[in-house]
């Protein structure tokens, strides 16, 4: 349950997490969430994504509600609720499956096919204090059938830019899907990843959720986009992998 608690936020913090915004209205709130920053609890002490949002506090103590989340080392977009009323229409339609969410990833070679479904249950494990997701046989207790798209976008000789999307939401779905076929995602080394691409080392895990398309609570659905950022295109650029997705573009603010 969310902690209700207002948070004591520095000035520093509330430009930060002001600065993220990339589309607001009356209903929503759509921001680009940094890598290293957790969406909501986690055992760092330090303020989450989901404290951060009391900068967004109404007069009435009234705050945005994050409605997905983010891997902590995972960038880019991420979608929460101004309104009670706003949160519950999200909320039904994650169940329904109208969020259309678009990552991309650099692995450390180009997949084969270059593109591809994968439908392979997932199983949560508890290991020491770290919660793993891993294949699973569809009939196993506890299995969840997850299923993801893959996408090559750029190949090279050092690695691949991949576009990825999530047709369920499990915890960890892409990475462990893109590591059950042998492409582990660079900076990802709890599944199997490279630590580095092209001899260049890997700042953290190179996903960055870069498109979200949702049902507005006004109708019709809108789209939100979160420019790849410096560090992966980087990483990119050194492994000698181009895509107009990594141009960097103004976002619809």
């Amino acid at each position: 349950m969310t902690d209700r608690t207002p948070a004591d936020l520095s000035s520093e913090e509330i430009a930060a997490v002001r600065s993220w915004v990339i589309h607001e209205d009356a209903h929503v709130l759509v921001l680009d969430k940094p890598a290293g920053l957790s969406s909501q609890g986690g055992r760092v002490q330090a303020h989450t994504l989901d404290d951060l949002l009391w900068a967004f506090a109404r007069s009435n103590g009234k705050r945005p509600d994050l409605v997905h989340r983010l891997d902590r080392d995972t960038s880019g977009v991420i979608l929460a609720a101004k309104t009670k009323p706003a949160a519950g229409f999200l909320g039904k339609a994650i169940q329904a499956r109208r969020l259309k969410k678009t990552y991309l990833a650099l692995v450390a070679a180009a997949p084969d096919p270059a593109q591809g479904r994968i439908d392979t249950p997932l199983l949560r494990v508890e290991i020491g204090r770290e919660s793993h997701m891993r294949v699973a046989d569809a009939a196993a207790p506890g299995a969840q059938a997850s299923e993801s798209l893959y996408r090559t976008l750029a190949a090279s000789e050092e690695g691949a830019l991949v576009e990825l999307n999530p047709l369920t939401g499990r915890m960890h779905q892409l990475r462990v899907h893109m590591a059950s076929i042998g492409r582990a995602l660079v900076g990802d080394p709890r599944y199997g990843g490279a630590l580095t691409l092209a001899g260049s080392p890997a700042p953290r895990l190179m996903l960055h959720a870069w498109k979200l398309t949702f049902p507005h609570p006004e109708g019709g659905d809108r789209t939100v986009e979160a420019p790849a950022p410096d560090d992966f295109r980087r990483l990119a650029q050194a492994a000698g992998l181009t895509h107009t997705t990594l141009s960097r573009q103004e976002r619809d603010r």
